[in-house]
């Protein structure tokens, strides 16, 4: 008999206060669908962190005749054969080094035509003006240091670049605008906790009266006080499913269909569906907790016993 007055009650709850009810359930659905949104964004950033650091490699370029005349870095002329050997006989030295794969004059022409083809420059260019490069894949790609300081400066060499180093602006600006979308949903969060205390005070004091009569034949403080939080439970239980909504549509949409970046993004490995599914009951737990203790926390003030 209870259960069934309590559970009366917050459906007249509910409906009595129906603009606030429809604001608390948008602002917990977006708040949390940012929340999931920031936990996957990290999730993907770690996948593609993985993917890619595991793939990098340390490229040394060799000084040819153009380098020579315009580079300081190759004023001793281009690269000779007795060098190269010698680099080569260093890199087998190190215990950092996985594999060596050397790109020369020619082949590193036919990958520029194939990647620039359409380019102007592409139709002056000749073989000898291309560099040649060892591409060295690391056992640990944080070692590049390694690499860069035995053979940064050495005759014949005109660099020595890391491209972790390019993918590391790239995770930063991930990472700051995944910061970004957590500050956006710290600030939904706090809004929306700010319109579930304003709901329970309405709903408390358009009920003060029906309130005021259990006081009077000894109802407890908690079976006063239920029907308030489950009403701001049951509300933000209906953003947390919207806001799951929000992230499997997402998730659809944006990556398998739609947009299908899966498709489009050969190169970037994606997140997986089983990323998702693992936060949506956090999303569904918090979205409950959250309001309930909102509510109640308010209560203790406006329905005191």
């Amino acid at each position: 008999m209870r259960a069934q007055f309590v559970l009366s009650e917050i459906g007249v709850g509910l409906r009595r206060n129906l603009t606030m009810t429809f604001a608390v359930i948008v602002s917990v659905a977006l708040s949390l669908a940012l929340f999931g949104g920031s936990l996957l964004m990290s999730d993907q950033v770690s996948t593609m962190k993985g993917y890619w650091y595991d793939k990098v490699n340390v490229s040394i370029f060799l000084c040819n005749k153009s380098d020579a005349e315009s580079d300081p870095n190759c004023a001793k002329g281009a690269v000779t054969k007795e060098q190269k050997e010698e680099i080569e006989a260093d890199l087998d030295k190190l215990s950092v080094v996985e594999s060596v794969t050397r790109e020369d004059q020619n082949e590193a022409y036919k990958h520029y035509k194939e990647q620039f083809g359409d380019s102007p420059l592409a139709s002056s260019l000749t073989p000898d003006q291309m560099q040649e490069s060892y591409r060295i894949k690391l056992t640990d790609p944080e070692k590049y240091q390694v690499i860069a300081t035995a053979f940064d400066g050495r005759d014949g060499v005109q660099s020595v670049q890391d491209q972790k180093g390019i993918l590391d602006n790239l995770f930063e600006l991930l990472n700051g605008m995944n910061w970004a979308a957590r500050a956006v949903m710290a600030l939904m969060l706090v809004v929306a906790l700010m319109l579930i205390v304003n709901t329970v005070r309405v709903s408390a004091f358009s009920r003060r009266r029906e309130t005021g009569i259990m006081r009077l034949v000894g109802a407890s403080g908690f079976y006063i006080q239920a029907p308030f939080i489950m009403e701001a439970a049951v509300a933000g239980l209906i953003g947390g499913a919207v806001a799951c909504g929000f992230l499997v549509v997402a998730r659809y949409f944006i990556i398998d269909h739609g947009l299908a970046l899966s498709e489009k993004l050969n190169l970037i490995n994606f997140i997986g569906w089983d990323a998702v599914l693992k936060y949506l009951p956090l999303i569904l737990v918090t979205s409950f907790l959250m309001p309930a203790l909102a509510a109640f926390f308010a209560l203790r003030k406006y329905l005191k016993v």
